[in-house]
């Protein structure tokens, strides 16, 4: 989808793997079994961190947005609260740890992609899966041209390729190719070796 000039090819169409009935029951049964084990073992340190943040900003933990999924309908996704109250909740997220909107407890828990984790719940609903394309905000989705709304074609992931091979460091195009590279190769196995990648990605605080 993307030369190496950095020119989106966007005459092709992305056509998404189709998965047979055991990978995506297995990928379902692997969503389920990662995100409710996960809350369970971290339940009392979320819970100390729900706290951390109560106790510096006087506002509530969880912090809900919509976001945009499959086939473009919008869900409500929850974060834990990373900035400060008087931060417009729909602007450009922050691109670096210093910027003056991060609370500091929040700088800490987008190092470490922390903030993320009341996202598992997401996965337990189904709105979410474990891995797959950004749940992106309503208003960048609606400037999408036709093209790009091709990412909407399988559900927004708590991680992928685009959070492994740099995040938000990258130009949009590559994390456009990451997409749809994942759209069009997904499988069972492709999403435990992202998973386990991710893991790493994590542990070395490359997170924002």
């Amino acid at each position: 989808m993307v030369a190496r000039n950095g020119y989106v090819d966007t005459d092709k169409v992305v056509v998404p793997r189709p998965l047979p009935i055991w990978e995506r029951m297995g990928k379902r049964l692997l969503d389920v079994v990662v995100a409710l084990s996960t809350l369970v073992l971290l339940a009392p340190f979320m819970l100390v961190i729900a706290v951390l943040i109560r106790r510096e900003t006087g506002a509530a933990a969880i912090f809900r947005q919509i976001r945009i999924g499959w086939r473009g309908q919008p869900f409500m996704m929850y974060k834990f609260r990373t900035m400060h109250l008087e931060a417009a909740p729909y602007a450009p997220a922050p691109h670096h740890l210093a910027d003056q909107r991060v609370t500091r407890i929040g700088r800490w828990l987008r190092r470490y992609s922390l903030d993320e984790l009341p996202q598992l719940i997401n996965v337990l609903k189904g709105d979410m899966s474990l891995v797959g394309p950004r749940p992106e905000m309503p208003f960048l989705v609606q400037r999408y041209q036709p093209w790009q709304r091709q990412r909407l074609l399988v559900a927004p992931g708590l991680t992928g390729l685009w959070q492994i091979m740099g995040r938000k460091d990258l130009p949009i195009t590559q994390n456009l190719q990451h997409d749809f590279y994942y759209i069009r190769h997904r499988s069972l196995a492709l999403d435990i070796w992202i998973l386990l990648r991710t893991i790493a990605v994590v542990l070395r605080g490359r997170g924002v």
